[in-house]
């Protein structure tokens, strides 16, 4: 019985490894597959995680609540700062990307995705006037049966989170963390097809990671031509 288990968990950590299979949450496919009449989430329709009927409460704005779990204990989210909340709950519950991080003690969790420092300023820059009373909203509230409810009072993300950085490394504990790399962390959108394979390889600046990303490379001086180094050399002469 101890081999068989054994054998479960390297098999959900392979998984994960290779981004080939799906967290392993109540909502999640077991594998991921075309999914059509996504209505949210539609970056990952050719290979997603989830099924098309879980996008349905994030197609309109603003969003409510996603499966008895309340966006609104400190009213409505502004459109914006919604947009980064539909990015992130998308990766989690669609992207066939998201078990590459899964969590080693709970494979419906994750564990430090490395999310673009561009991402996560442009989040907090999006939210910052927007109302929360809890830090991280996986663990903070008081949860009954109406669903989690605030402890504390609502004050403004600003005033909750320092800065971006301090956004994505609080908000989902430590489902995510910040990378100073432009090409090894992810902006949960379609460039992340890109991202992740540099990630999985570990392309690194110095095996042409610059220009992979679609960075030019530094200007190098043109080599004289044998003609051209030869008459150069009688003028300094």
């Amino acid at each position: 019985m101890q081999a068989l288990v054994t054998l479960g968990v390297l098999a959900v950590l392979t998984l994960g490894a290779c981004g080939q299979g799906c967290l392993q949450g109540a909502l999640h496919k077991s594998a991921p597959s075309p999914e059509e009449g996504m209505t949210a989430c539609t970056v990952y329709s050719k290979a997603s995680c989830c099924h098309a009927n879980f996008t349905e409460q994030l197609a309109e704005s603003p969003v409510i609540a996603v499966e008895n779990y309340y966006w609104n204990r400190c009213g409505n989210l502004s459109t914006t700062c919604e947009s980064y909340m539909k990015k992130v709950l998308c990766f989690y519950q669609c992207s066939p990307h998201a078990s590459h991080w899964m969590h080693s003690n709970f494979s419906a969790a994750l564990v430090q995705v490395p999310l673009c420092q561009s991402f996560c300023d442009g989040w907090f820059d999006a939210c910052k006037d927007d109302l929360t009373c809890v830090q991280n909203w996986l663990t903070d509230w008081t949860i009954d049966e109406n669903g989690n409810q605030c402890k504390n009072e609502c004050i403004p993300y600003s005033q909750m989170y320092g800065n971006g950085t301090d956004l994505c490394r609080s908000q989902w504990g430590d489902s995510f963390a910040v990378s100073q790399s432009s090409c090894h962390c992810l902006e949960l959108n379609e460039s992340d097809e890109l991202a992740f394979k540099h990630i999985v390889e570990g392309t690194s600046e110095e095996s042409g990671e610059q220009i992979d990303c679609g960075r030019k490379p530094p200007a190098t001086a043109e080599t004289p031509k044998a003609g051209e180094q030869k008459n150069e050399e009688e003028e300094e002469d």
